[in-house]
């Protein structure tokens, strides 16, 4: 019977302990909970962007800066391109434009510059990517033709970037329908006018105007090199590649995108004082929020050791 009674004790010391300890322990889930919650929503508000890097979408407060006006992408479907225009293909050969348009097979085009630090590279890939779930192969049922907008840029910078998206894409045997072209400041304004691609020179970190503003597109292209689809951004889907090749091959000229442009610029510091602000702002507050918790944390499992060793002091005068 005094064994019944001491056990009795015992167990409703304990129940009333744990009972002690689990608002505790529902308060570290809860304020973990509410950490979590309150970094999604800070980064929501305040998420910043590294210098330098892509800005997607609408710039903050529906103002775009001064630096991207006049970049844009005016989808000018049913264009017809200038196939006269001259370039230099990445063989320093002299070439025009018009002769990857057979009359058969439809084009896959692009105004970018090779030695992009951020976006253009990125829109290969995209591309490259998506081809690769595409059954069609570059040179046998399209052809790829990459213009540089910098008119400064060589042969030999376009050969080095046909080398890496070939060797990128895995099939060197379709290296002939990859087409890298440089040219002269009227072949590239000709191309960037029918084409509907706005850009702005810009200074690089080097205060050298060798940067360009601009936005990422891509275009598919009819035999006979009228512009027949726009794809907008850096990620493109192989469906929608394929059949928009499908529709260029039989003369189909397609519908306008929304217009959802990703900006590649580049950021002067001192023109980014609020944006660093901000981030130095949710870095504060990530700090606090982890000093907070760990603080919390640690005075509950003080507590639960103390606890525990008086279960056991308890627990040991039962027995005795």
């Amino acid at each position: 019977m005094g064994s019944m009674t001491q056990m009795t004790t015992y167990t409703q010391y304990e129940r009333t302990a744990r009972s002690a300890f689990r608002p505790g322990l529902r308060g570290v889930r809860l304020l973990a909970t509410a950490c979590v919650l309150l970094s999604c929503l800070t980064s929501a508000h305040a998420q910043v962007s590294p210098i330098g890097q892509k800005q997607m979408g609408e710039p903050a407060e529906d103002k775009l800066p001064s630096i991207l006006h006049g970049v844009d992408i005016q989808q000018r479907l049913n264009q017809q391109l200038p196939l006269d225009t001259e370039f230099v293909d990445e063989t320093g050969k002299t070439v025009k434009l018009g002769q990857y348009f057979d009359g058969k097979h439809p084009v896959l085009m692009t105004l970018v510059y090779y030695k992009c630090p951020i976006l253009c590279s990125e829109e290969l890939k995209g591309l490259t990517g998506a081809l690769e779930m595409v059954n069609y192969r570059p040179g046998k049922d399209f052809q790829i033709v990459a213009i540089s907008i910098d008119p400064t840029e060589t042969p030999e910078v376009a050969a080095s970037k046909k080398r890496e998206y070939v060797k990128y894409y895995g099939h060197p045997e379709s290296a002939d329908g990859w087409h890298f072209l440089t040219g002269q400041q009227p072949a590239i304004s000709a191309a960037a006018k029918a084409t509907g691609f706005g850009y702005v020179p810009t200074a690089g970190p080097d205060g050298k105007r060798n940067q360009f503003a601009h936005a990422s597109a891509l275009e598919i292209v009819t035999p006979e090199g009228k512009i027949a689809q726009y794809y907008l951004g850096v990620e493109y889907s192989p469906q929608d590649l394929r059949l928009g090749l499908i529709e260029a091959s039989h003369h189909k000229i397609g519908t306008p995108v929304d217009n959802i442009l990703t900006y590649c610029y580049h950021y002067d510091p001192t023109l980014n004082r609020h944006s660093l602000l901000v981030a130095r702002i949710v870095q504060a507050a990530c700090l606090l929020t982890v000093l907070i918790l760990g603080s919390y944390m640690l005075v509950m499992f003080r507590r639960d050791i103390k606890g525990s060793r008086a279960i056991r002091g308890q627990q040991h005068s039962a027995k005795a």
